[in-house]
């Protein structure tokens, strides 16, 4: 529901009294979520604090969003108003590392970049790369927002030990997902902080990379990687538009050495025009899709994803970019926004069937505001 004017100021008033004088306002022009304005901006900064914000929201009937860093805001179905918008940016830290370091309790506002930086300086880090930029660790748990490590690692989602979270109720909780504790994509309400398992920092990493001239390449540079058992971190697949078809890369770490020792033998045997290179290739964690795009998340067995990435080509009529996780079958996939609601919703309908025969999904996670509202868009829970 929307607030009245008279109501304005008093629960101003109160959100000052919760927030602090500095971080509790009226919305601005950038405080919008689907292109839905906000009225209200509060910062909370404590458990405390944060769940009498969402006592006062829930009392009186407001409609809240979750806001961090901003950059998922227009995932997912669009919400039907924001009078609320929490932003979480002052639940920020890094604390409780145990004694070897293996695990640290870290504040869901707090930047993934940030965190991986000070971690760096004790030779740590929490195994996640999640492709947006200025990602925080809670937004990057809300949406399970990985990045190339999964393909070792597993999701983001397979980090956390527990969480600390407070409902849209007002109510503080805890959640390893076990003893009828719900999930993270059960939770509904803001995530407070999160316990999470670390990782060595690797001494040392090598791209492996070679030119993908069909779908069905994919699957044999996949396979060739496997049989080689080079441990691979990551093997991700980038398709573009236009000829040549694209390029697979395979991240190895690990000691300088025996990473140069796996490194040449993974680039024998991709052939001629394999390339190993300590850098990353310029697309590598990145999304193939921006604002004016529709992007399609597809799931689907590794051994499919040729099959899945033909239809898709075949149902558009032209080349689809193409990216993400080629050992994993998880990748996103990118249709013009200019093309219209109804011939996307004719393209992804059609994948879909596809995809139901080969045990694999399709769901569409942003799409530009004048089409979101009229198609089946993802829902949180879609991405776990």
């Amino acid at each position: 529901m929307g607030t009245d004017l008279p109501a304005r100021e008093p629960l101003l008033r109160a959100l000052i009294d919760i927030c602090g004088p500095d971080f509790a306002r009226r919305a601005g022009p950038a405080d919008t979520v689907a292109g839905r304005l906000a009225s209200f901006v509060a910062a909370p900064a404590t458990t405390h604090a944060v769940a009498d914000t969402m006592r006062l929201a829930a009392d009186r009937g407001l409609a809240v969003s979750f806001r961090g860093s901003g950059s998922k805001l227009d995932w997912g179905a669009p919400p039907p108003g924001v009078d609320l918008l929490l932003d979480t940016r002052r639940l920020d830290g890094i604390w409780h590392h145990d004694a070897r370091a293996t695990t640290a309790e870290i504040g869901a506002g707090t930047p993934v970049k940030a965190i991986q930086a000070a971690l760096a300086l004790r030779g740590r880090r929490l195994a996640v790369d999640p492709p947006s930029p200025s990602a925080t660790l809670g937004g990057m748990l809300a949406f399970n927002e990985t990045g190339p490590l999964r393909h070792r690692f597993g999701t983001a989602a397979d980090q956390v030990n527990h969480i600390a979270y407070v409902t849209r109720e007002g109510e503080a909780g805890t959640s390893d997902g076990e003893h009828g504790r719900p999930g993270i994509a059960e939770i509904d309400g803001v995530i407070l902080s999160a316990h999470v398992r670390l990782e060595p920092l690797p001494a040392a990493r090598r791209w492996v990379a070679a030119p993908v001239t069909t779908p069905r390449d994919i699957h044999d540079l996949v396979q060739e990687t496997t049989a080689r058992h080079v441990t691979p971190s990551a093997i991700e697949v980038d398709l573009s538009a236009t000829p040549p078809i694209g390029v697979l890369a395979v991240l190895l770490e690990g000691d300088p050495d025996e990473v140069a020792d796996r490194a040449g033998r993974l680039q024998r045997a991709f052939g001629d025009h394999a390339t190993a290179s300590p850098l990353a290739p310029p697309w590598w964690g990145r999304y193939p899709f921006g604002h004016d795009d529709v992007a399609l998340r597809i799931a689907v067995r590794t051994a499919d994803l040729q099959a899945a990435v033909l239809a898709l080509r075949d149902v558009a009529g032209m080349a689809v970019p193409v990216r993400g996780s080629a050992g994993r079958g998880i990748v996103h996939a990118v249709l013009p926004g200019s093309i219209g609601l109804e011939r996307v919703e004719g393209i992804v309908d059609a994948v879909r069937g596809v995809l139901l025969a080969r045990g694999g999904r399709c769901v569409v996670v942003a799409a530009p505001r004048e089409i979101s509202e009229e198609l089946d868009m993802a829902d949180r829970r879609d991405l776990f």
